[in-house]
């Protein structure tokens, strides 16, 4: 009795698996927000690739808050030419362009996590340079509101905090050269998308956001990105790199106000 109650909860999961996946939208088809703005991303003549046997992207189906949808990269298949830079779009999104990011060669194979703001059910697409190909691969996200929800901070303590930044590994330094490693950084930003209210005032409050970070070990090139009102508030990306034995990572970033916030962290002190 037990095998077949086991055996039915297995068969069940299966199928409500199956169900989910069923419903879930496929990015890579036709969309008509797409059709009507692919030329503003990608010229007519370039083929796309079906990215899906060549990185995978994970988010969330249903969004617990809006604000903050996790989005993950990960390069699939290692015999392929690593992918060297990635755009980020939302489709449905008042801004689509979320990120346009490029990666140094201690980035790869690529697993770059960020925050995003969805503002409708949307697919989130991913186009990635592999070699001289573009590829795209996606997820369909159900979530609404994340660029109008408000702020945590009131206006005036969140620009008392902005520039701030964290630098966080999740393993230690080993006695060895170009070693594998993950790291996490934050900043502190307000990330304003311009759909937001001040709370007591109920006025809008004006877009202003990190338009353009960039991410050093040492004099090497890590990653860099342009973003948009859809990174979320206070942005924090996670990634794997290889440690090329320079002691601090270095991060600038600048604001759509020309505020830049430049900081050099030690890998192995947490700061």
């Amino acid at each position: 009795m037990k095998k077949l109650i086991a055996a039915s909860l297995i068969v069940l999961m299966a199928q409500g698996a199956y169900a989910q996946n069923a419903e879930r939208p496929n990015p890579l088809t036709k969309s008509e927000s797409w059709a009507n703005m692919r030329g503003d991303f990608v010229d007519d003549a370039v083929v796309l690739q079906d990215g899906a046997t060549l990185f995978d992207v994970s988010a969330p189906y249903r969004a617990n808050d809006a604000a903050i949808v996790p989005l993950v990269l990960s390069q699939t298949d290692l015999d392929a030419a690593p992918i060297t830079s990635a755009m980020v779009i939302i489709d449905e999104n008042p801004a689509p362009m979320a990120a346009d990011m490029k990666f140094g060669k201690d980035m790869m194979p690529l697993q770059f996590e960020m925050r995003v703001r969805v503002n409708q059910y949307s697919n989130i697409r991913v186009l990635a340079k592999s070699g001289d190909e573009l590829f795209m691969n996606g997820r369909f996200v159900k979530a609404s509101g994340g660029c109008s929800a408000p702020a945590t901070k009131d206006p005036q303590a969140a620009l008392a905090s902005m520039g701030g930044m964290r630098l966080k590994h999740f393993d230690k330094a080993l006695p060895m050269s170009r070693q594998r490693r993950e790291a996490q950084i934050m900043i502190r930003h307000p990330n304003y998308s311009g759909l937001q209210r001040d709370q007591i005032t109920q006025l809008f409050i004006g877009a202003h956001f990190i338009d353009v970070l960039e991410v050093y070990q040492g004099e090497e090139m890590l990653f860099t990105l342009e973003g948009g009102i859809s990174v979320s508030e206070n942005p924090v990306f996670r990634f794997k790199y290889t440690d090329n034995g320079a002691a601090t990572l270095r991060i600038r970033a600048e604001d759509t106000e020309g505020n830049v916030f430049e900081k050099t962290l030690p890998k192995d002190v947490q700061s």
